[in-house]
């Protein structure tokens, strides 16, 4: 099958003569035209050349509850008729604080911003001053954010990344500052032993272990039974604040996160994504005692679009549907997650193609891998990447939109006969490969 980009192909031909490689985020760069959408709906996408799609990206995740859900188009249509941005305190952000206090198990304190990275940053820095410890430990393939303390050893050549016990910090683009490596210690993920031998070698050192509580930038690696709780006692012992950075995790996994799911609780979080159903608002959350240093004003916190009225109020409508119908929300989720996942998995076998479907179930990955498992970056980057590229293309010429590393997401739009038509669909793009 193929389709029809006759308008497409003319928009990135335009777009590269003002567009910076014509895309507006790298994670956007694919071999070929990119993805020009019109408008989106419930699970489905049109581009403009006709198209349809069913929707697997969902914005990367934000799109939980499928795309323009009426209550938040509501909401948002509501409030920019009264305001689009003061820089002023309202109501609607004490009402949304407030739920997340009451949904997220870490959340004591809340602190608004407008992306993850800023989110992120705010949580670093507060470590830091809370703790007056200069390092941050970080697991490889762990992605938190694009801004240059943080943006190491995401997914490095594996040799440029030292050895698989001893990973080594890499830079993940040209123009980072290197003194910034001298403060991040990097460590494989699933793997108790090293992460305790660098805890006690840097003893008195390290104001915060970050990661993705189920790693979603490099796969969609689970922890192993036991492993965050290791982590939490390590974090423990030595003083050191726990961080999750929920960004993608966060609302989709359950109403209090991936934390509530996974049943640790970390001292600071940081939300995005599905907390607003796609508009721009993220949140750092945490412990009261630490938290009340951005209170005093001994860590700074600031920004002009902080709380911007319109995000809450997409927020405020979204984390009310998420609580509220939590029940039937994420049990649909799960259910509908793994019906796709074991049809996905019965259409490789049937194409006789060695691939391994894994992950929780509202969000997941496929791998063309002829191993059992995969639990850190370094298995990852042992899959055939290529080739899923060259699935994430055939997929779209058929009808299916999902993230091109391999990651799915799903929503609440998504139907039966989504997940039907997609196994088809998928049967078929690897027929095709």
């Amino acid at each position: 099958m193929s389709r029809t980009l006759h308008v497409s192909r003319d928009l990135y031909a335009a777009g590269r003569h003002y567009l910076a490689g014509g895309v507006s985020s790298d994670a956007r760069r694919v071999a070929g035209v990119p993805l020009y959408v019109d408008r989106a709906q419930g699970a489905r996408l049109w581009d403009v050349d006709g198209n349809s799609y069913v929707d697997y990206v969902l914005g990367q995740g934000p799109a939980l509850l499928g795309h323009c859900p009426p209550a938040v188009v509501e909401a948002i249509a509501a409030q920019a008729a009264r305001g689009m941005v003061y820089s002023a305190q309202h109501a609607a952000e004490v009402r949304v604080a407030e739920r997340i206090c009451a949904m997220v198990p870490s959340a004591e304190r809340v602190r608004f911003n407008t992306v993850g990275s800023e989110a992120v940053h705010g949580a670093l820095r507060l470590a830091r001053g809370y703790t007056g410890r200069s390092k941050i430990l970080k697991f490889e393939g762990h992605y938190h954010g694009w801004l240059d303390p943080v943006l190491y050893s995401v997914h490095p050549a594996v040799d440029a990344a030292g050895p698989a016990g001893a990973p080594v910090a890499v830079p993940g683009t040209a123009g980072q500052q290197p003194g910034h490596a001298d403060d991040l210690i990097i460590c494989p993920w699933n793997d108790l032993e090293t992460l305790t031998g660098l805890m006690e070698r840097h003893s008195g050192q390290i104001a915060a272990v970050i990661a993705e509580p189920i790693l979603c930038n490099t796969g969609a690696i689970s922890p192993d039974p036991g492993y965050l709780e290791g982590v939490r006692r390590l974090c423990d012992e030595h003083g050191t604040l726990l961080i999750f950075d929920e960004i993608i995790t966060g609302f989709r996994l359950a109403a209090g996160g991936a934390q509530e799911h996974l049943g640790v609780t970390p001292d600071l979080s940081v939300f995005g994504k599905a907390m607003a159903a796609g508009m721009q608002v993220s949140a750092l959350v945490g412990r009261a005692a630490v938290m009340d240093h951005i209170s005093t004003g001994k860590v700074a916190h600031a920004g002009t679009f902080n709380s911007q009225p319109v995000g809450i109020a997409a927020a405020e409508a979204t984390l009310r549907i998420l609580d509220e119908q939590r029940d039937e929300i994420y049990g649909t989720l799960f259910e509908r997650g793994r019906s796709l996942m074991e049809g996905l998995r019965s259409a490789a076998a049937g194409a006789g193609v060695p691939m391994l479907v894994d992950g929780p179930g509202p969000v997941f990955q496929t791998y063309f891998t002829d191993a059992a498992a995969v639990r850190d970056y370094r298995d990852f980057a042992a899959t055939d990447r290529a080739r899923m590229a060259r699935l994430h293309a055939a997929l779209l010429d058929r009808g299916v939109n999902m993230v091109p590393r391999g990651l799915w997401f799903l929503s609440t739009a998504h139907t039966e006969a989504d997940v039907a038509a997609t196994v088809d669909a998928f049967a078929g793009a690897l027929r095709d490969l």
